[in-house]
């Protein structure tokens, strides 16, 4: 059985979010600890993945939001350690002052980013942007907005399923796994 990791966003991803849901379904999921939640530390992000990494045994990453640019970054250093990763609704590095071209490298891990049409932190230009330049495949949930619980995503069976995905051997791409762009039976 693979091991999760869920790589939260800013402010911990709450109690009534998918990740907290998720933690719950899957007994080998471990969340990442933090200093501080509430300041976009990128070193510490990663320090804190870092931590949780065992090349002998590589592990999924299930990161939202802020935690998917410290979950790219990680990738790049530790690549035997990860087996695939799951970006929920990544935030614009460039909001946070970071260059974009930074996180425009090809992971080289199976990687499925979870885009929302009207997500204030990042447009869903700038996140088939994204994807296309880590390698990649994209779910869009339509308006689905920052895919957190003020979104309505808290129980997510739909993000269960994405995981579950990521869980079995690869196939070439989630598309020829059955899963659809438009996403709307993984919305909720």
């Amino acid at each position: 059985m693979s091991r999760i990791i869920i790589v939260p966003g800013l402010d911990n991803s709450g109690p009534d979010h998918w990740q907290t849901w998720l933690q719950t379904q899957l007994p080998q999921a471990r969340r990442i600890e933090q200093a501080q939640w509430q300041e976009p530390d990128l070193p510490g992000w990663m320090a804190a993945i870092r931590a949780t990494l065992d090349p002998r045994d590589p592990a999924i990453l299930v990161a939202h939001s802020f935690g998917c640019l410290a979950s790219i970054r990680i990738i790049e250093q530790h690549r035997a350690a990860i087996r695939a990763v799951l970006l929920v609704a990544p935030a614009d590095p460039e909001k946070f002052g970071f260059e974009a071209e930074r996180f425009l490298r090809p992971l080289g891990v199976r990687a499925l980013l979870v885009a929302s049409e009207d997500d204030p932190w990042m447009s869903l230009a700038r996140a088939r942007t994204l994807a296309a330049g880590l390698g990649a495949d994209v779910l869009n949930l339509g308006r689905a907005g920052h895919i957190n619980a003020r979104s309505g995503y808290g129980a997510w069976p739909g993000g269960l399923k994405l995981v579950e995905g990521l869980m079995r051997p690869p196939v070439r791409s989630f598309r020829q796994a059955g899963v659809k762009e438009a996403g709307a039976v993984l919305a909720r």
